[in-house]
């Protein structure tokens, strides 16, 4: 089996991305905003009146930026990763503007998402069940310094953090601060972030979804359930891989596979299989003999013939991979899943474009500007058009 069978990005695409990348990385300098409208709303939640106080639950919180000049059809809406809220899009923690700004500027409406139980979106533990501690070390090792720990054979390549990476640095600090503690339960999260974002797609109609790292296994059950309203999915490392998750275990062997099978291969809820999956089934997997390059996972698939996904087909789906997160030892492998299950995809590594050293937090890294423009390219290309108005 070979788990590098996405599009790949033809030599002339690679040297527009670097030589536009430039250019593109100065849009926050181009002065204010100009905006038609900004504020925020809930949406997807109810009252619980079977709860002590009959609080809100399972609601999102949604903060929009509407250009005055709006030139894409097509608005974005930005999912946040886990221990993550929406300020991961709206700013970075050296006081730069975000994705959200970026893209705005580029005519896009924006929306940006806290997740149920997350930031502005409240968490009522008697509701939602218990949360996560505190992670420090996690933090330093996993987003803001891998080179200083090296648990996967690619973090060694990462210099995009915007600071010291250490406590006490006002950086890591700032982003510190932005934590937030998840739900425990990665099955919870996902059925109760599909639902709200379903809500949200029927509120605001037609839009590109961009996942990161753990609200990634929303997106492919919110495109199942809503594949008319998703135009484009945008994956940037999206939670993976396939499966099992990898867990880190540093030199020599570097992986190991969780123990924990995700039900429906990209997640712990059902997809739409075709032929489908009886209740209770589990899907027929199988792992590579040995991986695609070495410092790569050996991926899982389907076994042959393998179920499709029909309802993800018609969407165009990247994944985003930087050169030096723990992703890009398996990202390779959500791109191999979704080709042999009927879903083609682009696969864009970023070192391949000269994007080069970030890690699993790219969109508030020194180069943040220059990843969005690989995001904006890869949608120009895909010539998203509103349908036209009946006559």
């Amino acid at each position: 089996m070979h788990g590098l069978r996405s599009k790949a990005i033809a030599p002339a695409m690679m040297i527009s991305a670097v030589l536009l990348a430039a250019p593109l990385a100065r849009a926050q300098e181009r002065g204010p905003l100009a905006l038609a409208s900004a504020s925020y709303f809930f949406v997807g939640g109810k009252i619980d009146s079977a709860a002590e106080g009959s609080p809100m639950v399972g609601h999102i919180y949604v903060e929009y930026m509407i250009p005055a000049r709006r030139s894409h059809p097509y608005p974005i809406v930005m999912v946040h990763g886990g221990s993550q809220t929406g300020t991961n899009f709206t700013g970075t923690p050296d006081g730069r503007e975000g994705w959200a700004q970026y893209f705005v500027r580029r005519g896009y409406a924006v929306y940006v998402v806290d997740q149920v139980a997350r930031g502005r979106a409240a968490h009522w533990s008697q509701i939602h069940g218990p949360v996560q501690p505190a992670r420090i070390n996690f933090v330093e090792q996993r987003f803001v310094a891998p080179e200083r720990f090296k648990q996967w054979p690619q973090a060694h390549l990462h210099t995009q953090w915007p600071g010291a990476g250490k406590p006490g640095d006002p950086v890591f600090d700032q982003f510190y601060a932005s934590q937030f503690p998840s739900i425990v339960s990665f099955p919870k999260q996902q059925e109760l972030n599909r639902d709200a974002l379903v809500a949200l797609l029927d509120k605001i109609g037609p839009a590109i979804l961009l996942t990161h790292s753990q609200s990634g296994a929303f997106g492919w059950p919110v495109a199942d359930a809503r594949p008319n309203l998703v135009k484009a999915l945008v994956a940037v490392e999206p939670s993976g891989p396939p499966v099992h998750d990898v867990e880190n275990t540093g030199a020599p062997d570097w992986f190991k596979d969780a123990e924990r099978t995700k039900l429906s291969g990209l997640s712990d809820i059902p997809l739409s299989y075709e032929p489908p999956l009886a209740a209770g089934a589990a899907l027929d997997v199988v792992r590579q003999d040995k991986p695609d390059l070495p410092d790569l996972v050996r991926c899982w698939l389907q076994k042959e013939p393998a179920r499709q996904l029909p309802n993800l087909k018609r969407i165009p789906v990247v994944i985003i991979m930087s050169e030096a997160s723990y992703h890009a030892a398996y990202d390779h492998c959500t791109a191999a899943y979704l080709n042999q299950a009927g879903v083609p995809n682009t696969l864009i590594r970023l070192a391949d474009v000269g994007v080069r050293g970030n890690g699993h937090m790219m969109m508030i890294e020194k180069n943040n500007a220059a990843i969005a423009g690989v995001i904006a390219q890869w949608l120009d290309r895909q010539r998203l058009r509103a349908p036209q108005a009946a006559r």
